[in-house]
């Protein structure tokens, strides 16, 4: 008899009730079950070629579609997807029972059978031509995996220069050891977990080789399918070469049977969680398109276990089965990774520089791994402190280390060793899976990493809406909008930060509402957005939104602001000529001047410097905007005590001034009267007193008598008169000022009170006590007010009052307010800033008049040394 396929020849008849309500259905697939049992039975030891799949259609429809005088299902193969799923679970629990031999059947011949709900029917079989190629596709050629030695199919052999993260691998040890156990590692790509997973994976071949070892590597649909059918060949599985062979089912049902013996199956980078469970999936999808759900192929059984390595700690937790079975991997302590640095150079003598190229690099073992590569190519020439100095040069010239990529046979074929491109991967996915995520990630890495405050995102993310009129961002703005389905924003800002943390780009700090970020993330990001032409986009909504925040008057921004200040300092606003250089300088000068009026001094500096710096690169170092940003620095520096260098700058603005602007120019009278401040302070009266002359004279014929640069030079004349004992011209200077700002800026203005405080002073000279001590008192009553308690003027207020309560005898009074001026002075200002050194010597002055000597002497000493 021809070799086809089985198939049952049963009597027609008509049906005696509808086919649903047949009570003859359920005994049918009775016996269809026993029947396949009995066949599988049957044929163990006998020559067997091919079964095809047809004789159970055609037993399994007869029994479940009673013949009403039509024609078989079986002859028009009709209806056969309907038993595809059946179909396949009898032959593979029949194949598995029986463990058909792949001999050849010649003959079977005829066999009968009882019906088991009809015990006068016969049922008869035959062979006939296979007529289905769908069904009997199924199992076509269908040969039984004979039982194989365990072996394993990990990539990489054991790397010699591993260095051991015992903790982690006990973790892995321990969650894996159970029947069915699954756990997942998850962290930053590069930070080491592809390397853990073989090393814990060859520890199992060590200890267990009874037990198989299977590698998939997970990151896309096409590389599981790959994997499967690499194992399916190793496993020898019939049927893996069908055209239309189910492979992954196939390995599965193989992972599945506890007959084959223990296995450990390792998905390795699993990053993308649509990989296993496509959105577009249905549980009632059963087919093997690829929109089926890979997590069905993944195997739920006793025999097994599952290691997992991801960036997405979403994703590693809905594979693993809960977040309570995930391990975040972090970077290497200091000590690991100097001892992976030295395994991986060739010679690690000279280790100069090692401890602050590590902390650079982030501890990651991959860009260690990346820099040890890029060294030994060059040495001897370049050691570890020219790749730290080449680092450091500029962030073109680090962006360039982190994106060479020398090779790693330790690595799979698809993964770059270059720091940049692999994490570029993950900027991608971030971007596929929420893009506004993926634009609060192009905002945050222009931030100092350290401690990025969440009102500053919050405030960029709810003015995007209004922003994207004007500006183009990273990404699509339909998608950005489709993304905000939400009507709730601070939702959608949390939902946009809790990407971030999946992926862990981003992390909290013990201060609520502080993120962080990797210094090597950051660096990475800025890279990724250049490549894609978007850094200078970034780096001019990034500005917007500091100035904005700086430029609002609303109560208790300072508070925020304060926050702002280490983000300023630390920014890279690109190159001269780029719309955002442009606007940086810009925001530096208005940040300054915040910061001078908030009696930040150490921090103004560092924004004027800044401001300077920028200017002379777009604009050169005699333009006029150039020497006003010069003047506002050496007014900061003069503020600090650095009379010397703030000499340098006011007389390089008032040359440059004169040259370019004219004699009487207001700028240049301005910048007269500057010179003339820090000249005073260094002794130099008759040579400030003439420049102060100057600025006053120039200001009262150009800008008026009750202009506010009229009247702060008429109080800058004013002081350098009293420092020469000219007290009654001092006096009459100093009451026309206060006049002129009490009308200009009203009685509490900062100029009015610090006005007040210089009559104050004069009066105090001449011995005018009572007169003095209320103006003082008005001037530290509103500095206190208006500027705060801890500001240099009010100190300054506070040092002045108690002058002239000593005076008067007062001293209880008097010492209170010097000590607390000495201790405000100390921490805003610093212990060897002359206005300091002044207070404590003010105060060792009242002590010894009281006889407290030893305190005094050591205020004194300290007065004199300067500390």
């Amino acid at each position: 008899m021809e070799t086809g396929d089985l198939y049952r020849c049963y009597p027609k008849r008509r049906p005696t009730c509808a086919p649903e309500a047949d009570p003859l259905v359920a005994p049918r697939l009775i016996y269809v079950d026993q029947l396949m049992r009995a066949k599988s039975r049957e044929l163990v030891g006998v020559e067997v070629t091919e079964i095809s799949v047809a004789f159970v259609g055609d037993a399994l429809r007869d029994f479940l579609s009673p013949f009403d005088g039509r024609q078989s299902p079986a002859d028009t193969g009709e209806g056969y997807e309907d038993l595809e799923l059946v179909i396949q679970e009898h032959i593979h629990l029949a194949a598995i029972q029986a463990r058909l031999l792949d001999e050849s059947v010649a003959e079977l011949g005829e066999h009968r059978w009882s019906d088991v709900s009809s015990p006068s029917s016969t049922v008869c079989w035959r062979f006939r031509p296979a007529k289905h190629s769908k069904v009997s596709g199924y199992v076509a050629n269908y040969r039984p995996a004979r039982a194989r030695e365990p072996f394993s199919t990990v990539p990489f052999a054991p790397d010699p220069d591993f260095v051991d993260r015992p903790e982690i691998l006990a973790w892995v040890r321990d969650k894996c050891a159970g029947p069915g156990a699954r756990a997942a590692l998850v962290g930053l790509g590069g930070v080491g977990k592809s390397q853990l997973a073989i090393q814990y994976a060859h520890s199992i071949s060590d200890t267990s080789p009874r037990t198989f070892v299977f590698w998939v590597h997970a990151s896309t649909r096409t590389r599981v399918e790959e994997a499967y059918r690499s194992i399916a060949a190793r496993l020898e599985l019939p049927g893996r070469d069908h055209p239309e062979a189910n492979v992954l089912q196939l390995v599965r049902n193989w992972l599945q049977d506890e007959a084959n013996g223990m296995w450990l199956l390792i998905l390795d980078n699993a990053d993308d969680v649509n990989v296993f469970y496509p959105k577009q999936a249905h549980a009632s999808d059963r087919s093997s398109s690829p929109s089926t759900s890979l997590a069905e192929y993944v195997p739920q059984c006793r025999n097994g276990s599952i290691l997992i390595t991801s960036r997405n700690k979403d994703a590693a937790a809905r594979l693993a089965g809960g977040y309570p079975r995930i391990k975040g991997v972090s970077a290497l302590g200091e000590d690991q990774a100097l001892h992976l640095l030295r395994n991986k150079l060739h010679d690690a003598s000279g280790s100069e520089g090692a401890v602050e190229l590590l902390h650079m690099l982030g501890y990651l073992p991959l860009a260690i791994t990346q820099a040890a590569a890029y060294i030994n190519q060059r040495a001897p020439r370049v050691t570890i402190q020219d790749y730290l100095n080449e680092f450091r040069r500029s962030i073109k010239n680090g962006e360039s280390l982190l994106n060479w990529d020398a090779g790693d046979l330790r690595r799979d074929r698809s993964a770059s060793n270059s720091v940049v491109t692999t994490w570029q991967l993950t900027f991608e996915c971030v971007r596929k899976e929420r893009r506004s995520a993926a634009d609060l990630l192009s905002l945050m890495c222009l931030f100092n990493p350290q401690a990025i405050p969440e009102f500053a995102l919050r405030s960029y993310d709810r003015g995007m809406q209004k922003r994207i009129r004007r500006v183009k961002y990273v990404f699509l703005v339909p998608q950005y909008l489709k993304d905000r389905h939400r009507s709730d924003d601070e939702q959608a800002f949390h939902d946009d930060v809790a990407v971030l943390q999946a992926y862990s780009l981003v992390s909290a700090t013990a201060e609520k509402e502080v993120l962080k970020m990797r210094p090597l993330v950051q660096h990475c990001t800025i890279a990724w957005l250049s490549s894609a032409r978007q850094a200078e986009r970034c780096r001019m909504a990034f500005v917007d939104l500091i100035k904005k925040k700086f430029l609002s008057q609303k109560v208790g921004d300072w508070e925020e602001c304060k926050q702002l200040v280490p983000h300023i300092d630390t920014f890279y606003p690109g190159e001269p000529g780029d719309k955002s250089f442009d606007r940086w300088v810009s925001l530096t000068v208005d940040v300054g001047k915040l910061l001078y009026d908030k009696g930040k001094y150490n921090e103004a500096v560092i924004s004027y410097r800044r401001a300077l710096e920028g200017r002379e690169k777009t604009l050169g170092e005699q333009h006029p905007r150039t020497l006003t940003s010069a003047n506002n620095l050496a007014l900061m520096l003069l503020a600090q005590g650095k009379y010397d260098e703030a000499e340098k700058l006011h007389r390089r603005a008032l040359e440059g001034s004169e040259k370019e602007l004219g004699m009487q120019h207001p700028d240049t009278l301005t910048s007269a009267s500057n010179l003339a401040l820090v000249l005073r302070a260094q002794g130099k009266y008759e040579e400030a007193e003439n420049l102060h002359r100057r600025a006053l004279e120039g200001s009262e014929k150009e800008l008026g008598m009750q202009h506010p640069r009229t009247l702060t030079s008429a109080d800058n004349l004013a002081g350098v008169l009293r420092y020469q004992g000219k007290y009654e011209d001092a006096e009459k200077l100093n009451r026309r000022a206060l006049e002129g700002w009490e009308k200009q800026l009203g009685v509490q203005h900062p100029s009015t009170l610090m006005s007040v405080d210089n009559l104050a002073v004069v009066l105090r000279y001449q011995g005018k006590y009572e007169d003095a001590e209320k103006l003082n008192r008005r001037a530290l009553e509103g500095s206190e007010k208006e500027l705060g308690i801890q500001h240099p003027s009010t100190l300054t207020s506070a040092s002045n009052l108690a002058l002239v309560l000593r005076a008067q005898g007062k001293y209880e009074e008097a010492e209170n307010l010097h000590r607390r001026a000495l201790e405000g002075r100390e921490k805003e200002l610093g212990v060897q800033h002359p206005d300091t050194l002044t207070s404590a010597y003010c105060l060792a002055y009242l002590l010894h008049s009281l006889r407290q000597y030893g305190e005094a002497a050591e205020l004194y000493q300290r007065a004199c040394n300067g500390t």
